[in-house]
């Protein structure tokens, strides 16, 4: 279960990274937009402003998420992204920190190329830091005897999760588009204490929030807050400096 309170809690560390990929989206008038991955809405709705004679729809996979993204106006839908196609009209395609939840999303990516029509847009941003300590430290910690029973189910994002710009690029040529692909790391300054515990809560700690009972969630926080305070240490001020790799690519049709 995703939370919409928790993910925008970091709202405005969530928010550059959408702005730095929709500015690279050179559409003009576009008669349609999907917004793959929505979310709560809150940076959906912005394109309203930027295309506001465009039809703007969205899907999301959590209920939850959609349900936060209708009280914003964005007509969001609960949908599976394996299973989305474009309509004949839709020239912008955007999915914002989404695919890397996606298994073989690539494939995908190729499809959805292929379905465009010629001078679409497709504008794609996914995390680039499944191998930093943020998640490798999680890693280590679910496969230790004491978790690894209680949390087999578990599925999270491995160290592959998501492509190189390299592989995106060379993919989405392939299936026949112009594309500008690029990486970036933001150093994020985090306030608070157990400051990166709790931007994980709202994203790769999903997951195993939704499978342990309270106390054992209590328990396997404590357990991980040390490994991440000593990672990353907080400043005599009270922040903390969070290295985030994020990957990008924008293609247009031919």
């Amino acid at each position: 279960m995703w939370d919409p309170a928790k993910y925008l809690s970091f709202s405005d560390h969530r928010a550059r990274p959408f702005f730095d990929l929709l500015g690279r989206v050179r559409a003009e008038s576009p008669r349609a937009v999907v917004d793959l991955g929505c979310g709560p809405g809150n940076l959906t709705i912005t394109m309203s402003q930027r295309w506001p004679n465009t039809r703007l729809t969205a899907i999301d996979t959590s209920a939850e998420m959609v349900a936060a993204a209708r009280t914003r106006g964005v007509a969001a839908e609960v949908a599976d992204l394996r299973e989305w196609v474009p309509d004949e009209d839709v020239e912008v395609v955007i999915s914002n920190a989404a695919l890397q939840w996606v298994p073989g999303h690539p494939e995908l990516l190729s499809r959805w190329a292929r379905a465009l029509p010629s001078g679409a847009w497709l504008g794609v941003q996914v995390p680039g830091n499944f191998n930093a300590p943020s998640h490798a430290l999680l890693r280590e910690l679910v496969a230790e005897p004491e978790w690894f029973d209680r949390l087999e189910p578990v599925r999270l994002r491995e160290e592959d999760a998501t492509l190189p710009p390299e592989g995106y690029a060379e993919l989405l040529t392939e299936a026949g588009c112009e594309v500008d692909a690029w990486e970036t790391t933001y150093l994020q300054r985090l306030d608070g204490p157990d400051a990166v515990l709790e931007w994980i809560t709202g994203t790769a700690l999903r997951p195993i929030r939704a499978t342990l009972a309270d106390d054992d969630w209590q328990e396997f926080r404590t357990a991980l807050a040390p490994r991440l305070a000593e990672a990353y240490p907080r400043r005599p001020d009270g922040t903390t400096w969070f290295p985030f790799r994020r990957v990008f690519f924008v293609a247009r049709i031919r």
